[in-house]
């Protein structure tokens, strides 16, 4: 959730949070991509600060793998004839050695590598320290045309499931996806149980890494009547410096909007923005940016349908799906 400059607070149960804010392989050689693939899943790699961790397999990523290797083995050798801060308390913390989210599915059209040398910005909205730092994330920053908040804390559903949580989890999901194509993924947090950062260091570390495409996950606090998602695309802010980035990221905007709309169901926003599209030029994450970026609210938590969708584990892996697909479809020019 992503607030407008000047807007209030919205009463209520969001408390002082603030408003809105099938493949069918035909040779040997697609089989053993499909096979490769699996294997990354079961591996995952997680990059933290450069370095590897390997895990064993587990789940339906093994099972997977088993029933591709057993694929090859019937194949022979031959080809088939079959038919997504500014002060030291800001700062993310130390990795804390969080389990990873569990799988409960993978993009189905993806294949290793396919984004090797690419380099993907994710940043999970808020954090779940803000709550208790209302001295630093409310801090003022320059946003490139006026000063905000630092940070803020997100909404919640009626039940009491966070923002911050639910960014968290799908970031992480999207993390995994991306990086089992080869890409390199930064991200600018690394727990759920920090301060922070502010808005212009969440824009300042995909620029540092030169992302090809950055995106900034949420989930929207509107009125519980409306429901869907929707897009943020940066307007041009001089001051900001993204001028060059307006029209990349309109595309990447179009790109992740269908792929999302496809492959959750959600569909675009009752309340705002023209097929699932807006555009603002409040949002220091955006004015800020000098790579192709976007946001996402992908869903109203304020809603009771939205809400039942974000709060169940194997939406948040459908939603971490179609944003890779999305993503995969902009830096691959589809």
């Amino acid at each position: 959730m992503v607030c407008p400059q000047g807007r209030k607070r919205l009463p209520g149960p969001v408390g002082r949070h603030p408003p809105r804010h099938r493949f069918s392989p035909s040779s040997f050689d697609e089989r053993f991509a499909v096979c490769r693939l699996a294997g990354a899943f079961v591996t995952e790699a997680s990059r933290e600060d450069d370095s590897v961790r390997i895990q064993s397999a587990r789940g339906p990523a093994a099972a997977g793998l088993a029933l591709c290797l057993g694929a090859l083995a019937a194949c022979g050798g031959g080809s088939s004839g079959g038919g997504k801060a500014g002060s030291e308390s800001a700062t993310p913390p130390a990795v804390s050695g969080e389990p990873a989210p569990q799988e409960t599915g993978q993009p189905p059209s993806a294949l290793a590598g396919s984004l090797r040398g690419k380099t993907v910005a994710i940043d999970p909205g808020h954090n779940g320290g803000n709550d208790n730092a209302p001295s630093a994330i409310n801090k003022q920053v320059n946003v490139g045309n006026g000063h905000k908040e630092c940070d803020t804390t997100g909404t919640q559903t009626a039940s009491g499931y966070t923002e911050h949580a639910f960014t968290w989890d799908v970031s992480r999901r999207l993390r995994k996806l991306l990086q089992a194509q080869g890409a390199k993924v930064v991200m600018t947090r690394r727990t759920d149980t920090g301060v922070g950062p502010c808005v212009t260091e969440r824009a300042a570390i995909g620029n540092r890494a030169h992302a090809d495409a950055a995106i900034s996950i949420h989930g929207d606090g509107a009125a519980k009547s409306g429901h869907g998602f929707h897009i943020i695309e940066p307007l041009p802010v001089p001051g900001g410096g993204n001028t060059k980035i307006v029209e990349p990221s309109a595309r990447l905007g179009e790109a992740v909007r269908d792929a999302y709309h496809s492959g959750t169901g959600v569909p675009y926003s009752t309340y705002i923005g023209k097929k699932a599209l807006d555009r603002r030029d409040d949002l220091g994450g955006l004015n800020l940016s000098t790579v192709p970026k976007i946001f996402i609210e992908c869903g109203n938590m304020q809603n009771p349908g939205d809400a039942a969708k974000m709060t169940d584990p194997a939406f948040r892996q459908r939603a971490a799906v179609a944003l890779d697909q999305g993503i995969s479809a902009f830096l691959s020019g589809r």
